[in-house]
């Protein structure tokens, strides 16, 4: 073990330890578990008030504007930053085992996908963020980035049996459908508007046929998989947070497609196909 190694360790020990108020690792986690569902409680009760000031909805109310795709790939790519180098820094004795190695790598690809791939692939600009929205993103992408990747690395390391656990097939399995949903349902709307045009228009195609938030659905069933896949607190509580904030954002869509279009399909639903 390298000296690099163990100071990155012992940064963990010394200074991340007493943030969180624990002795240990199980207390940190346990804590984080905790502050993550009273942050999710919160953006349920501010976002039944207002919707979440960026996109479509973006205010300079919440701080100077940002402009969109630097905030969009600044304020994600933590979440995939931080495993990284928790992976290259520290001891990393759960990297050994199989089942980490896929949910992690499962991790990263979703947010080379989302911090990367998706902004970079839209030929429009994207609206501009303000300060205070891309901050809170930007402080969650750290946060959680370093709740699984350091679970993930460096506390729980599942055996070689849980690969084949009905669980994690069947978490891996919804992980990877819930992508596909959320990748196909983003180029829809990335090809919704031609070059250099503007203005919103009605999304078709895909689940879009059936729901308002089929990008939002997509990624929800991705983080439940996870969370059936790995049975683990922080996957459990990022899951749980995905399913509220997007849903109220897709709530927040469906209304504004309902007020903006007079033919918006009054038969597609919020969230969930054919029944929410």
């Amino acid at each position: 073990m390298s000296s690099k190694t163990l100071a990155a360790d012992k940064f963990i020990v010394d200074y991340l330890h007493p943030l969180f108020g624990a002795k240990n690792d199980s207390e940190m986690f346990s804590q984080m578990v905790w502050i993550s569902f009273l942050y999710t409680l919160s953006v349920i009760f501010t976002m039944y008030i207002l919707p979440a000031p960026y996109g479509r909805y973006s205010s300079s109310k919440f701080g100077f504007l940002i402009p969109g795709k630097f905030a969009w790939m600044t304020q994600e790519c933590p979440a995939l930053i931080v495993p990284v180098i928790l992976l290259l820094t520290t001891s990393a004795t759960c990297w050994h085992s199989t089942a980490n190695k896929i949910l992690l790598l499962g991790f990263i690809i979703h947010y080379v996908q989302r911090a990367f791939i998706f902004p970079l692939s839209m030929s429009n600009p994207m609206k501009s963020s303000p300060f205070l929205v891309y901050i809170s993103a930007l402080s969650f992408c750290l946060f959680n980035g370093f709740m699984q990747g350091h679970y993930l690395l460096n506390y729980h390391q599942y055996d070689d049996k849980w690969t084949a656990s009905p669980q994690f097939i069947t978490g891996i399995i919804i992980f990877y459908t819930g992508m596909a949903i959320n990748v196909q349902s983003d180029q829809l709307l990335i090809h919704l508007r031609k070059p250099g045009e503007t203005g919103y228009k009605i999304p078709t195609g895909g689940l879009f046929d059936y729901i308002t938030g089929a990008n939002f659905f997509g990624e929800i069933v991705e983080w439940t998989g996870f969370a059936i896949a790995s049975c683990s607190p922080p996957a459990t509580i990022f899951a749980f947070f995905s399913a509220a904030y997007l849903g109220m954002r897709a709530w927040h869509h469906h209304n504004y497609y309902l007020s903006k279009f007079e033919d918006y399909p009054r038969t597609r639903k919020i969230i969930i196909p054919f029944l929410f």
